[in-house]
């Protein structure tokens, strides 16, 4: 018997990457945070129909959307931006963001300490796909983050 849903999958939500150049992708996500390729099948003419990614444990399936791809996939490049922001928690936020612009990653928001616990940043990748990345460093409490919040309003 066929288990519906795959083991180790169970109650996850996998994101999609459409990309324009997924095998470039994948370099660049080896690179900028240490991805293992689980899985590729290529299409004739060496494009990637699918691939899974393993990013630090979190499953990432991702495959080929040319701009001038017909139909409804789309790469956030034909789109004209991305409304998902891929959210991970690191070891250490600065290394891995550097690490990224290294691989040539674009940062949208420096690590910085935030009001909710977190040293956090946001990247752009090279096929145009948010990345928040954090580290928490201090616990916060609901009331605490409440009155940060309203502190920052005020301001």
């Amino acid at each position: 018997m066929v288990d519906a849903i795959p083991a180790g999958l169970e109650g996850r939500i996998i994101p999609y990457l459409m990309v324009n150049g997924a095998s470039a992708a994948i370099d660049f996500y080896r690179a900028a945070f240490g991805a293992v390729e689980r899985y590729r099948m290529e299409m004739p003419g060496g494009t990637i129909a699918h691939a899974e990614l393993a990013v630090n444990g979190a499953v990432v399936y991702l495959s080929d959307a040319p701009d001038d791809m017909e139909g409804n996939a789309a790469n956030p490049s034909k789109l004209g931006g991305t409304s998902v922001l891929l959210h991970q928690y690191v070891e250490d936020v600065d290394g891995i963001v550097a690490q990224a612009v290294e691989a040539g990653a674009t940062v949208l928001r420096e690590p910085a300490d935030q009001f909710y616990g977190d040293r956090a940043a946001i990247i752009v990748d090279p096929f145009g796909h948010h990345w928040s990345l954090n580290t928490h460093v201090r616990d916060v409490s609901p009331e605490e983050m409440a009155a940060a919040l309203e502190a920052m309003a005020a301001e």
